[in-house]
């Protein structure tokens, strides 16, 4: 069984929410369940648009899916999405270049993790450490894969907002696939990066270890982004195993 929680806010500099998150614990189309968190990206109103309009098309695609594998589901759920928010995308001259980050996991009963994702909204699985399992697709962290930049220096990179892959900004799009195991114990974080750019990994898994439950852990997380700045909108999805 599987427990869920999950919350946004606006921070405190911005004046609009452009993230989307969205959870549900009871199955979606042949899924068992599904965990969404999108950041919208675009001009005023276009973001908010690009990550809600997303996560309506990749849960209406998953409910209609004929395939069983749940990468398969996912995949074709992100295109879908990707071809309709392009559709979207046409209608007004103020939409035009929206986009958004995905992060899309599913968990079997056995506590396998299934993650996708396009752009640098994160998974991480926390327990008596923490592991980030998703990769960003942002510029520097292809620095820092490269080997060009160290991961201290990509936190406060004049660059770090530069997004190499997104839902609704080319034809094609290729989402990234992940899976782990979540044991008894274990959180799953999904997170936009209004969260990971203002609290150290570290911080995180102290912050999630101390929890009394899954609603306290999300408060304590959002109520530290922004005390450490709250610079951009703020998303956390936690799942655990009951």
């Amino acid at each position: 069984m599987l427990k869920a929680w999950g919350m946004k806010d606006t921070g405190r500099c911005r004046s609009m929410n452009q993230d989307y998150i969205f959870v549900s614990e009871k199955p979606m189309g042949n899924l068992p369940n599904l965990f969404l968190v999108a950041d919208g990206m675009g001009g005023h109103k276009a973001g908010d648009l690009a990550s809600e309009y997303t996560v309506s098309r990749v849960c209406e695609a998953v409910t209609k899916s004929m395939q069983k594998i749940p990468f398969q589901i996912l995949k074709g759920a992100f295109q879908y999405a990707n071809q309709k928010l392009i559709e979207k995308a046409g209608e007004s001259p103020a939409y035009t270049g929206m986009g958004t980050t995905l992060v899309a996991v599913t968990v079997k009963e056995d506590g396998t993790v299934y993650a996708v994702n396009v752009g640098d909204s994160r998974l991480y699985k926390v327990g008596s450490g923490i592991e980030q399992i998703t990769e960003d697709h942002s510029l520097v962290e292809e620095m820092v894969r490269m080997g060009e930049i160290s991961k201290e220096e990509a936190r406060n990179h004049p660059e770090k907002n530069i997004i190499t892959r997104a839902i609704g900004v080319t034809e094609t799009v290729e989402p990234d696939y992940f899976d782990t195991k979540l044991e008894k114990g274990e959180c799953l974080l999904l997170c936009s990066d209004g969260l990971s750019n203002m609290i150290e990994d570290a911080q995180i898994r102290e912050i999630l270890g101390r929890r009394r439950d899954l609603r306290s852990g999300a408060e304590e997380l959002v109520k530290t982004a922004n005390e450490n700045g709250g610079r951009d909108n703020i998303s956390v999805v936690l799942v655990e195993r009951a």
